[in-house]
């Protein structure tokens, strides 16, 4: 190596690496193309090492930069993490909050709130990452997450803030043409939605005990999104959050076979409790999404 690299290197060499493309990378992270290309170039130079090569698929990592990914993907969200810091002082409601949660609830139930509190704290920037994964906080991908599972990593502050029941629902205009199930065979004759590429979270896609797998989806996709739009477009039966189908007006059906039953966590690093405006997003996510999902007992099967 000739050089030591600058950080914001990394973070264009990451966005690389999760695009497979200059031009998808570079609209990820608020940079111009030439910007990035240069990036990859100077960091290509620094390191004495070829990153990437091209292929009709778009850029593909050498096993080399393959190599680097952990790393790199470790500084990157410390140096954003420390960008994070300093945007404000420790002591006012100023500066940058980054929330990690779900792609449903950030639209549905995150949204709102944070519109609200930004009425009474504009000083508050919000950014919102859309994420499954249980470790944004640990990477220092995030400030605070928002989790549909108990977190158990040391170094968090950690507050159950309702339960969510689970339920498969469908539009009354679906259900016009559709009669509705009431047995599992019955429901294998509709058109349900479901996942494409099966998760660790749909094993609890189950009705009386029998896995629902991809191949009985007749709309397929991993947004949870795009499955809650084709709800409520009258596409077919899909699982929904009872609190969100609700005010969808969506109907629920076998409601006595599909019941799980998730805990809504709110977390965030215990370090972070030194400063205003993460107890501040932190507080007002709490008081929101229990007024949401209503801050219920645990059903006794989940009591620990």
């Amino acid at each position: 190596m000739t050089t030591s690299p600058d950080w914001s290197l990394y973070r264009s060499f990451c966005a690389v690496l999760r695009e497979n493309s200059l031009s998808a990378a570079a609209r990820s992270i608020g940079l111009s193309q030439p910007t990035l290309s240069r990036h990859i170039m100077a960091l290509e130079h620094g390191l004495g090492l070829t990153l990437f090569t091209r292929s009709r698929d778009g850029l593909l990592p050498t096993a080399e930069a393959l190599a680097l990914r952990t790393e790199a993907e470790a500084l990157a969200s410390a140096a954003d993490a420390l960008l994070r810091a300093a945007s404000g002082p420790l002591s006012q409601n100023t500066g940058t909050v980054r929330i990690a949660t779900s792609e449903v609830v950030a639209a549905e139930v995150i949204a709102p709130i944070l519109a609200a509190l930004r009425l009474e704290q504009p000083g508050i920037v919000v950014e919102i990452a859309v994420s499954n994964r249980i470790d944004d906080l640990l990477r220092r991908d995030a400030d605070i997450a928002v989790r549909m599972t108990r977190p158990i990593q040391v170094g968090l502050v950690a507050k159950r803030v309702g339960v969510s029941e689970l339920g498969l629902y469908a539009h009354p205009d679906y259900l016009h043409g559709h009669p509705a199930p009431t047995t599992h065979p019955e429901l294998l004759n509709h058109a349900i939605i479901g996942f494409d590429t099966p998760m660790p979270y749909t094993r609890t896609f189950a009705i009386d005990g029998i896995a629902m797998t991809r191949e009985c989806f007749a709309i397929r996709s991993d947004s949870d999104m795009a499955q809650l739009a084709a709800i409520r477009a009258a596409g077919g039966i899909g699982v929904c959050h009872g609190s969100i189908a609700n005010r969808s007006c969506l109907q629920r059906v076998l409601s006595d076979s599909f019941k799980p039953t998730v805990e809504v966590w709110l977390a965030m690093h215990e370090d972070m409790r030194s400063t205003l405006r993460h107890r501040t997003v932190f507080d007002a996510l709490g008081t929101g999404l229990s007024a949401f999902f209503g801050n219920q007992p645990l059903p006794a099967s989940m009591e620990v």
